[in-house]
């Protein structure tokens, strides 16, 4: 299923060829049909996206990004194009703009970055693919456009591994989203991508850093799934594109805004849900390393150590219910009246037979939390513990 919806994308974005015609910058946005058709789709598109639940509503973060965006963008653009970031709870590593300006950028790698520079390098890279007009591009090679658009609805509608994807992003943000463009086009974005940030007074050389060290989470986790990063392969020659750039074209340009301190103040939260999405998928040392960065941040976070209680207790090896135990007490010491970690303590006190103290636990997540959701699940712990007890 993933294989041949894959091939459908690729033969879309193969088509992007070196031989595509680059319009040129002041041509107005929509002086074309097959800018028109773009255009239209993307709205629809990101009208569905914004209003769904992987939307990260964090209001001081899109500020931020907002900020930044404004530092790198152009003099010149394309009239009518403007900018702006979006951030999705996802925690896989990705990024993927709408030929419009607005740009998404996945929690998983913001997780992973350290400083604004890095970050900045990733925007301009998105921004850049807006201003050369990358779509487009692809876009006028394909010969029969209605006929391919019906036929790849269909193909896409009918995956049933990527209704999510399909319901969310539709064909043109999965194009963007999930495999990016031909080389020549992802060149020309790190390209024109490091023109924006040395402008905007970037250590460039934070690129290269931040592709080094995903590099090393993919091989380390053999990560292959084809977002902004990709596999290996394409991750090396993305790097090598840059090394030669830094090693040439900026060569004189060493230093600039790297803001580490600034960057991880604003995306903590992010990083915080994050690490709650990749313990949802069962990756357990990512999500510890990524709660344990937040930690860094904020050292006093009940939260944070609740969610390393979690991690421990669904990893469930040995010694890891006595590790949750500790961080559970940890998230209760520093504020009494969190709920979660209770029912936690009971549900491993339950799975250890010892009910009576399970009971308590519950009982006190109740207590404290009168209205959770949990209410009747947590309810009908109490009452096995009860019926335990008398049997």
């Amino acid at each position: 299923m993933r294989k041949a919806f894959l091939i459908v994308i690729l033969v879309f974005l193969a088509a992007g060829c070196a031989t595509t015609v680059r319009p040129p910058v002041k041509e107005d946005l929509l002086s074309n049909e097959d800018e028109k058709i773009i255009w239209r789709r993307s709205l629809e598109e990101q009208k569905s996206l914004n209003a769904s639940v992987v939307i990260l509503q964090d209001k001081n973060l899109e500020d931020y990004l907002d900020q930044i965006v404004q530092k790198l963008q152009p003099e010149e653009l394309p009239p009518g194009m403007s900018f702006k970031v979006v951030v999705v709870k996802d925690p896989y590593l990705n990024a993927f703009a709408f030929p419009n300006g607005i740009i998404y950028v996945h929690t998983g790698l913001l997780a992973r970055m350290d400083n604004e520079a890095q970050l900045a390098g990733l925007l301009a890279h998105e921004m850049a693919h807006c201003t050369q007009r990358h779509t487009l591009r692809a876009l006028r090679s394909i010969t029969d456009k209605p006929a391919f658009m019906v036929s790849a609805q269909q193909t896409l509608a009918g995956l049933s591994m990527i209704q999510e994807v399909v319901k969310f992003l539709g064909l043109t943000g999965s194009m963007t989203a999930v495999t990016g463009y031909v080389r020549e086009l992802e060149s020309e974005a790190d390209t024109v991508g490091l023109d924006y940030m040395v402008l905007a007074g970037y250590d460039s050389y934070e690129v290269l850093r931040l592709f080094e060290h995903l590099k090393r989470e993919i091989e380390r986790e053999r990560i292959t799934e084809p977002f902004f990063f990709g596999t290996h392969p394409k991750v090396q020659a993305r790097i090598d594109t840059i090394m030669s750039l830094l090693e040439t074209k900026y060569k004189d340009k060493r230093g600039g805004i790297k803001n580490a301190e600034l960057f991880l103040s604003k995306v903590n939260q992010a990083i915080l849900e994050n690490a709650r999405l990749d313990l949802r998928i069962g990756r357990f040392d990512i999500a510890q390393s990524g709660v344990e960065k937040y930690l860094r941040i904020k050292k006093n976070d009940a939260r944070a150590y609740y969610l390393i209680g979690e991690i421990y207790r669904q990893r469930g090896e040995e010694h890891d219910y006595d590790k949750a135990l500790a961080y559970y007490q940890k998230a209760i010491l520093i504020d009494s009246s969190y709920a979660e970690p209770h029912k936690a303590i009971g549900l491993i006190h339950y799975k250890e037979g010892q009910r009576v103290l399970a009971k308590k636990f519950f009982e006190s997540c109740l207590l404290l939390a009168p209205d959770t959701p949990d209410k009747a699940y947590i309810q009908g712990y109490i009452k096995k513990c009860v019926n335990d007890r008398e049997g």
